[in-house]
């Protein structure tokens, strides 16, 4: 906070106030009723993804007449992106190494010890990589994803009785994404067996399947950068659309207008 008027000196200058996504938080404002409407307006500022955005006190708040000019700077404070995967073959591999290389905090997991090795993740990149030689999928799959806050799960396994022991998982530690790999035919056979369990179905709706964007993939990179595509474009609310569409869509407008 800056620049409250001269008498509000409840209220401090370069305060600072976090409120955590469950509605609890940590320091203050100085000030308890300016607290309180900030966090209200926190909701608006979320839904609009701003990273950070500068307000007067007045503009939210004509109440507290008393502050003035007072600006409050709101910043979004992201969770560390974190990519888990299930399945360390040619496409699980291929993406781990490329989201590293995003930026991501990646946990590639797979039951074959072999695929995990480190030797095959040797560069100073693929350091990061956390690797796990899971002896079950389901448990390792769940202490991966833990609160969920922040995390995508790509579920890119060999076959059916992996890819459902993954995605109930899953499903049932809620994470921001979810994403399966497959064919049409493959993955509908286990989001219905899923149902047919009792599975949720808000929660299977979420998922991404078959993952990734058309972008045409034939190589595991390219599948690879298909489904990390969706991912980037699902945390930061793209459209996937190509950019050109939007130059198309302002030319029409502007013909028309």
């Amino acid at each position: 906070m800056d620049s409250p008027k001269s008498g509000s000196n409840d209220a401090r200058v370069g305060a600072k106030l976090l409120v955590k996504e469950s509605g609890d938080k940590v320091g203050s404002l100085g000030h308890d009723e300016l607290d309180s409407v900030v966090i209200q307006h926190l909701l608006a500022f979320l839904r609009a993804r701003d990273d950070a955005k500068t307000f007067r006190v007045a503009e939210f708040a004509p109440q507290l007449d008393r502050l003035g000019e007072a600006l409050v700077l709101f910043e979004r404070v992201e969770a560390e992106p974190r990519l888990i995967i299930a399945g360390a073959g040619h496409v699980g591999a291929s993406l781990a190494r490329l989201a590293a290389v995003v930026g991501y905090r990646v946990t590639l997991i797979d039951d074959r010890a072999e695929f995990v090795a480190r030797e095959l993740f040797a560069s100073p990149i693929e350091q990061s990589i956390e690797l796990i030689a899971a002896k079950s999928w389901a448990n390792a799959l769940r202490d991966a994803i833990a609160s969920g806050r922040g995390v995508s799960v790509a579920i890119v396994t060999r076959g059916h009785k992996q890819d459902e022991d993954c995605l109930q998982a899953a499903i049932d530690s809620k994470p921001d994404y979810i994403g399966m790999i497959g064919s049409k035919r493959r993955t509908n056979f286990v989001l219905d067996k899923l149902r047919e369990e009792g599975a949720d179905e808000d929660r299977l709706k979420r998922v991404r399947a078959p993952i990734g964007l058309d972008i045409g993939a034939v190589s595991p990179e390219e599948v690879a950068l298909a489904i990390l595509a969706e991912i980037v474009a699902e945390r930061h609310g793209g459209s996937g659309a190509p950019l050109s569409a939007w130059r198309r869509d302002l030319r029409r407008e502007t013909a028309n207008g």
